[in-house]
C-alpha cells in the first residue's frame, strides 16, 4: 500500500505543495479553478501546505508531461523557487506521465485519485475501513507498475519497500494480485454478515433513511441532530468513512434507522468506489435517501448532479429522495425562499443550531408513510405466532381501528409494504388451516 501523506506530517513539518490543473476540451479555465480551490482542501486535509497554483489551457493534455513542456520547465522553476517538495495534479495521470513529471519537476508528483486514496489511508478507522482503503490502493496501482519508474520507492506495507527495478516487476505483480485477492475475500465477508444484518432488519421491517450528500456537507452533524448521538463530525473532507446506524423515533412513534455514510466527491475513484461496494450496499438497499446539500456553496448544482452520478453507479439513483439543504443559517431568507420555490418538497435546515429539523422528520413521516398500505388483517389470539404479528403490527404500523370477537381480532392499519409481503410468504409457506381466512397475514 502507499505510503500515507497524512502519517508522514506526524514526523516532519507540513510539506509545502504545488497544485495543478488543465483546462482542454470542454473544461473551461472557471470549471478548473472551481476545481483546484476543491483540491487545495484536499491537499490540506491530506497534511500539506499549498504555496504554488498552476493552470494551462490547451486544446488536450500531452501524453508525455500532461502538460506543454514549456509549462513545465516554468513549473518547474516555480517550484524551485517556493521550495516546493510534492506537486499533485487536479486530473488522473497516467504512468508515463508520472514518471516523466517526476524526472522533470525534481520532486514528488501524486494525481487526484492518489491524494483521495490518501486521506482514506489516513481517515479509515475500523478493521473493515483499512481493507477497502487498501483494495482500492492497489487495484489503481497494478496497471501503473510497468511505468512509475523512481514512484516505486514509494511503496509500503503490503507489498514490501522495494525500489525501482523491472527485474521484480512481474514479481510485484503477483504479490499485489494475491493481496488482492485476500482482500476480496474478507471483503465478501463483511457483506455477507452485513447483509444478515439488513436481513434481520427487514424480519423487524423497520425501515432504514440513509445520508447521502458530497463531502463536508454536513451529514455528521445532521445524523447527530436526528438521532441524538455524539458522532465525531469535522469540517474536514472525508471525515465519515465507516458507516454509522442508530434509530430515530418519529412522531407518530414508529422508529426508522438512520444510517451516516461516506461523503461522495466530483470524480471520486472508480477504485475507491468499488472497493467501498460493501459499504455503500447499505446506501443502494435503504427505504429512503436523504440527500443532504451544502446550502451555502457557491457549486451546490454541481455538487448536487456529481452525487447524482455516484448514486448511479451504485444502482441507486431511483430510490425515494428528500433534498436536504443543510447550512441554511448561513444563507439569506432571500435564498432560503428562493429554494423552497425552485426545489418543492427539499427541507432547508441548519444541523448546527436545529433550524428546520422538525420540518425535516415530518418530511421523513410522509415519505416512510408513502412506502404503506392500508389493509385489514384478522389475527388468531390464540396462536403465538399471530400474537408477535400483531405486536409487529402495533410497534411498525400505524394502528387506525381494531375488532375484537370470539378470539380473533380484526385490525385496519397503515403497514411497511415489506412487513405485508413478509407475513404473506411465511403464510403461503405454512400449511392452510381451516380457521385461517382469506385476510389474515
Amino acid at each position: 500500500m502507499t505510503r500515507s501523506l497524512a502519517a508522514e506530517r506526524h514526523s516532519r513539518p507540513l510539506e509545502r505543495a504545488a497544485i495543478a490543473g488543465l483546462a482542454f476540451g470542454t473544461r473551461r479555465r472557471h470549471t478548473v479553478e472551481a476545481s483546484l480551490d476543491e483540491l487545495t482542501g484536499l491537499a490540506v486535509t491530506a497534511g500539506a501546505e499549498v504555496v504554488l497554483r498552476s493552470v494551462q489551457e490547451r486544446p488536450r493534455p500531452s501524453p508525455a508531461l500532461f502538460l506543454g513542456r514549456g509549462k513545465t520547465r516554468t513549473l518547474a522553476a516555480a517550484c524551485d523557487e517556493a521550495g516546493v517538495e510534492l506537486v499533485v495534479f487536479d486530473d488522473e495521470l497516467t504512468p508515463v506521465q508520472l514518471r516523466n513529471l517526476e524526472d522533470a519537476l525534481g520532486r514528488r508528483v501524486f494525481d487526484r485519485t492518489q491524494l483521495i486514496l490518501d486521506i482514506f489511508a489516513a481517515r479509515a478507522r475500523t478493521r473493515e475501513g483499512q481493507l477497502q482503503v487498501e483494495l482500492a490502493q492497489l487495484q489503481y496501482l497494478l496497471p501503473r507498475l510497468a511505468g512509475m519508474g523512481t514512484a516505486m520507492s514509494r511503496l509500503g506495507a503490503g507489498i514490501g519497500t522495494r525500489g525501482p527495478g523491472e527485474t521484480k516487476l512481474e514479481s510485484d505483480r503477483r504479490r499485489i494480485r494475491q493481496r488482492i485477492a485476500r482482500l476480496r475475500r474478507e471483503l465478501d465477508t463483511v457483506r455477507q454478515r452485513r447483509a444478515r444484518s439488513r436481513d434481520r432488519r427487514r424480519k423487524d421491517a423497520v425501515p432504514t433513511v440513509a445520508l447521502v450528500g458530497y463531502t463536508n456537507a454536513g451529514k455528521t452533524s445532521l445524523f447527530n441532530r436526528l438521532t441524538r448521538s455524539h458522532a465525531a463530525a469535522s469540517s474536514a473532507l472525508f471525515a465519515t468513512l465507516d458507516p454509522l446506524v442508530r434509530p430515530v423515533r418519529l412522531p407518530d412513534r414508529r422508529a426508522v434507522l438512520l444510517s451516516d455514510t461516506v461523503g461522495f466527491i466530483d470524480r471520486l475513484p472508480h477504485t475507491l468506489v468499488a472497493a467501498f461496494r460493501a459499504t455503500l450496499e447499505a446506501v443502494a438497499e435503504a427505504d429512503l435517501l436523504l440527500h443532504v446539500v451544502d446550502a451555502a456553496h457557491p457549486a451546490r448544482a454541481d455538487r448536487i448532479a456529481a452525487v447524482q452520478r455516484v448514486l448511479g453507479e451504485v444502482e441507486a439513483a431511483s430510490l425515494p429522495q428528500v433534498l436536504v439543504f443543510n447550512k441554511c443559517d448561513q444563507v439569506d431568507e432571500a435564498d432560503r425562499t428562493r429554494l423552497r420555490r425552485t426545489e418543492g418538497d427539499a427541507a432547508c435546515v441548519s444541523a448546527r443550531t436545529g433550524l428546520g429539523t422538525d420540518a425535516l422528520v415530518s418530511l421523513i413521516t410522509r415519505a416512510v408513510e408513502m412506502q404503506n398500505s392500508r389493509v385489514t388483517l384478522d389475527f388468531d389470539q390464540t396462536a403465538p405466532d399471530d400474537r408477535q404479528r400483531l405486536a409487529a403490527l402495533y410497534r411498525h404500523g400505524r394502528v387506525l381501528r381494531q375488532v375484537a370477537g370470539d378470539g380473533h381480532v380484526s385490525v385496519e392499519a397503515e403497514v411497511p409494504r415489506r412487513l405485508i409481503a413478509q407475513w404473506r410468504a411465511q403464510a403461503a409457506g405454512r400449511r392452510a388451516t381451516p380457521g385461517e381466512e382469506a385476510g389474515s397475514p
